[in-house]
């Protein structure tokens, strides 16, 4: 069976990129969220094994995404996708529970090799 991966962006472009590089190697987007409460919703109901999480959403930032997902103890990895790359905004994310955190922009190499370490 595929790995199961939650995409969450705000932009449909980067939704589509993420989505066509994963779908490439043979994990499978069970689904996609434009916001943090979309996300949530759709974590909590779809349990996939990896989400990649976007950090600056309309509604929410991701951090606050994350750590609503890991308070409720949700077993999938995350792994933070943004173009927000200062080192204390990253720790951030390491530190509430993120698996990794990757800046754009990036290559569809680059992101297929960091869900690939934490999934397989």
């Amino acid at each position: 069976m595929s790995k199961r991966i939650l995409v969450v962006d705000d932009s449909m472009y980067m939704r589509t990129l993420i989505k066509d590089a994963l779908s490439n190697e043979g994990y499978e987007i069970v689904g996609e969220a434009p916001n943090g409460e979309t996300a949530i919703d759709l974590a909590m109901e779809l349990k996939p094994d990896l989400i990649t999480l976007d950090n600056i959403l309309p509604d929410m930032i991701g951090t606050d995404i994350l750590r609503v997902l890991m308070d409720e103890g949700l077993p999938s990895k995350v792994i933070m996708v943004s173009a927000v790359g200062q080192q204390s905004v990253i720790n951030e994310g390491i530190e509430l529970g993120a698996s990794d955190y990757i800046v754009k922009p990036f290559t569809a190499d680059d992101l297929v090799d960091v869900v690939r370490k934490h999934i397989g």
